[in-house]
């Protein structure tokens, strides 16, 4: 009877060893899963940032462009007689269908970049959804593996969850 009640105890604890030694490995990978996409989040962050510094000086370009044709950038010439840079520009057209042809030109570039303008901002927004969703099923599946590190009959799942995220 005391050997049967041995082997039945010993049975049991190589039983738990194993589901411990699985819940380990599952919080191993749910680990290493949270930290791909934590890279990948990050790599994807990067690149938004490099696009808007990029956005940002095209548009400061732009901005400054626009100044120009509306004749906010003057130029002070050798004699001191202030003229525009469009005035200059102007000057150089010689009929109504230059300046017509300048214009539907320019109209055309406007209209390409802010065609560019929306994609990029279309764009950024389903990343950082997608970025978001992600970084929610990581967290919810690392929350699981807490939950089920707490349910340990001997209360030590939790302490090991904690040992491994500080690392």
């Amino acid at each position: 009877m005391n050997q049967d009640l041995t082997q039945q105890w010993l049975t049991e604890i190589q039983v738990l060893k194993e589901q411990m030694a699985g819940l380990q490995h599952d919080r191993n990978a749910a680990w290493e899963s949270a930290q791909k996409w934590r890279q990948i989040y990050n790599t994807e962050a990067e690149q938004r940032r490099t696009d808007a510094q990029l956005s940002q000086q095209a548009i400061a370009s732009l901005k400054a462009d626009m100044h120009k044709l509306q004749g906010l950038e003057v130029e002070t010439l050798a004699t001191g007689t202030p003229v525009t840079a469009n005035q200059q520009e102007i000057e150089q057209l010689k009929s109504v269908e230059d300046l017509q042809a300048k214009l539907i030109a320019v109209i055309k570039e406007r209209d390409r970049l802010l065609q560019a303008l929306k994609t990029e901002q279309d764009n950024h927004a389903q990343t950082r959804n997608n970025l978001t969703t992600a970084l929610g099923d990581a967290i919810d599946s690392l929350t699981r593996e807490r939950a089920a590190g707490e349910k340990d009959p001997r209360g030590q799942g939790d302490k090991e969850m904690g040992g491994q995220g500080a690392s």
